[in-house]
């Protein structure tokens, strides 16, 4: 799959096949599948984990709060699809808030198609986090009430 909302964002083969077989193991893995028509078979057109509370870099946040910072959440991390696919961040939002009502996500400063994703579907900013890498990133979260 190739980047399209912040070339630098992933670096140094990130996310490793280590990390991904991680997610799967934790029951957080999943992939989106395009069911194709008569003329084309299904597959899979995207990636993304799913994962319970707590992640540990969100214990703290700088410059801002959480919405709500006592409820259990999960976490969206590692969205990638194939340029071609579209409508992919919407079903990967349909499935996690079809399984949990409180959830965060965070995205490179520099990916302005991620961050316009993430607000169109509702998320608010609530300030930033920083990863055990020490890299910075934008948080979001949103609550279904």
């Amino acid at each position: 799959m190739r980047q399209s909302g912040n070339m630098h964002q992933w670096m140094d083969g990130y996310p490793s096949e280590a990390v991904i077989t991680a997610d799967m193991e934790k029951g957080g893995g999943f992939v989106v599948v395009d069911n194709g028509d008569c003329q084309s078979p299904s597959r899979i057109v995207g990636y993304f984990a799913f994962l319970p509370s707590p992640e540990p870099t969100y214990a703290k946040i700088y410059d801002g709060e959480w919405i709500d910072d006592v409820q259990p959440y999960h976490v969206v991390h590692r969205i990638a699809s194939y340029p071609d696919a579209h409508g992919i961040f919407s079903s990967i939002m349909d499935f996690c808030f079809s399984h949990d009502t409180n959830i965060r996500i965070d995205t490179h400063r520099d990916n302005k198609i991620m961050q316009h994703n993430i607000l169109k579907h509702g998320f608010t900013y609530c300030g930033i986090i920083y990863l055990l890498s020490g890299d910075e990133r934008l948080a979001y979260q949103k609550r279904r009430i």
